[in-house]
């Protein structure tokens, strides 16, 4: 019996639609029956313990807010920059507990989400971001190798694939010409990766690193607190004010007087209430398998370990990795992208059990060599989405905090960009960061509800269109692509 999902006629439909159809509903149970609901990465014993929360009066020349990539990274370059300077970092619950925590651990140079989404807003700048965000990944490896960073590191780039004939051209559109060593055929791309569904790939090398994203925080803690940073867990800001010496962060038991402030809330509420309607909480998805047997491991041929992403608008991202025990799992996530009224969010929203069950009908008809494979962790979080796809920045209480959000799932490598963009314009002097318009320029905002739920509707239904139509943009996708909201994976 199939899966049961509703489905397009047959001459519109994806494969994976097809997909979604044809896989067993027994066996997508069967797949999904013994999950933990807990992000594949924080379930790890080598998790470190809590640190204690803010009490009293505390001072120092720099707070930061939010203890995920962000947060951390900024954390961080500040004592490099000034060895001497305190460094004070709240954190609300613990660190790397939310996105930075639950992402696929992609670490990808580009700022901006992608070459055709920068030339779509900074057209001039464009060739100078694609320079800084490589630089940017360059400079994340050494930090990661200079403080000797357990984190599962891997500069394997990935492997772009067509999993839909008229994907095919859109492969061939980014290799560097037909003889492009990285630009795959169907057998090439199986030879890589083995599944009957890829048609052509290409492998974009320089640009990609898979990491474990807990671990990554987990060492940047240790890190920060090497080099003298005050961190506090469990220390939810709730106020911040300005005084004669600087500024002023409450939480529940104590405050922080602080020189200067560096916010890195990224998707929950800002405490510059005016950036408040520049992001909305999208939620994203993942599964992770069982451990595979060497049989399955060998049917998969999955060899050098890079990244691997489909070309559709509402599309998958996977990678492996090696658990504690040395033994082959498989990451699968994406295609869902789901928005819930009110841009609220909530820890039930973690979990959508619809989503699973389509990620796991399309994981086993991408790999049926895999026979009755399991996932053991199913789990989700939500993404920082902006009207642009990229980050933001602003400046508050005369210069005195500055702030980021809006990464857009993008965001385990350009944290770091972030962060030092937060602390050249937290000095007050004008530098090539601050100078920039991705800096000095914002996104549109989104509307308040009900428009900004409808909007939002809209825009995944014209997306599903759109990948049955061969990629063809319908006239609202078209409207939304000419004031600048449009998304183009």
């Amino acid at each position: 019996m199939p899966s049961g999902h509703n489905t397009p006629d047959r001459e519109h439909a994806t494969t994976y639609d097809r997909v979604e159809a044809e896989i067993p509903t027994g066996r997508i149970d069967a797949s999904l029956e013994a999950v933990s609901h807990t992000p594949y990465w924080l379930d790890d014993p080598g998790r470190p313990a809590p640190l204690p929360a803010l009490e009293g009066e505390v001072n120092t020349d720099l707070a930061v807010v939010g203890g995920g990539f962000a947060g951390l990274w900024t954390a961080l370059r500040a004592k490099e920059r000034d060895p001497h300077r305190g460094v004070v970092l709240l954190e609300g619950q613990r660190i790397g507990w939310a996105a930075s925590g639950r992402n696929g651990g992609f670490c990808d140079a580009s700022l901006v989400h992608g070459e055709a989404n920068g030339l779509k807003h900074l057209p001039e700048e464009y060739p100078l971001l694609a320079q800084l965000g490589l630089k940017n990944l360059e400079e994340m490896g050494q930090s990661i190798a200079r403080y000797s960073m357990d984190c599962d590191w891997e500069r394997v780039g990935t492997l772009n694939v067509a999993v839909n004939p008229h994907e095919v051209e859109w492969i061939h559109e980014m290799a560097q010409g037909p003889q492009d060593p990285d630009l795959l055929d169907a057998e090439g791309v199986r030879a890589q990766i083995n599944s009957p569904l890829f048609l052509a790939g290409y492998w974009d090398r320089p640009e990609t690193a898979v990491l474990n994203p807990a671990k990554l925080a987990w060492e940047l803690r240790r890190v920060c607190l090497e080099l003298g940073v005050q961190i506090h867990e469990y220390s939810q800001v709730t106020s911040m004010e300005e005084d004669s010496e600087g500024v002023v962060l409450a939480a529940a038991n104590g405050r922080v007087h602080a020189a200067r402030v560096a916010l890195a809330t990224n998707v929950f509420p800002s405490l510059i209430k005016r950036n408040r309607l520049f992001t909305v909480p999208v939620y994203d998805y993942a599964l992770m398998t069982e451990p595979l047997t060497q049989e399955q491991e060998d049917a998969l041929g999955w060899e050098n370990g890079q990244g691997l992403a489909d070309l559709t608008n509402r599309f998958h991202y996977s990678r492996t990795t090696r658990d504690a025990q040395g033994r082959l799992r498989i990451l699968w996530g994406g295609y869902d992208a789901v928005y819930h009224f009110g841009r609220q969010v909530r820890p039930e929203y973690d979990h959508h059990e619809e989503t699973y069950r389509k990620l796991a009908a399309h994981f086993l008809g991408t790999f049926p060599q895999l026979g009755e494979v399991k996932f053991s962790h199913a789990w989700g979080g939500a993404i920082d989405t902006c009207s642009r796809f990229f980050s933001f920045f602003d400046t508050a209480l005369h210069q005195k905090v500055a702030s980021v959000a809006g990464f857009t799932g993008l965001g385990v490598g350009a944290t770091r960009f972030a962060a030092d963009v937060m602390l050249d314009l937290l000095s007050g002097q004008e530098t090539e960061l601050t100078r920039l318009k991705m800096v000095r320029k914002k996104p549109l905002p989104f509307p308040p509800e009900p428009v900004a739920w409808m909007g939002v509707q809209l825009m995944t239904r014209g997306l599903i269109k759109a990948d049955r139509n061969e990629g063809k943009r319908g006239p609202f996708l078209k409207v939304m692509d000419a004031v600048g909201m449009g998304f183009d994976s």
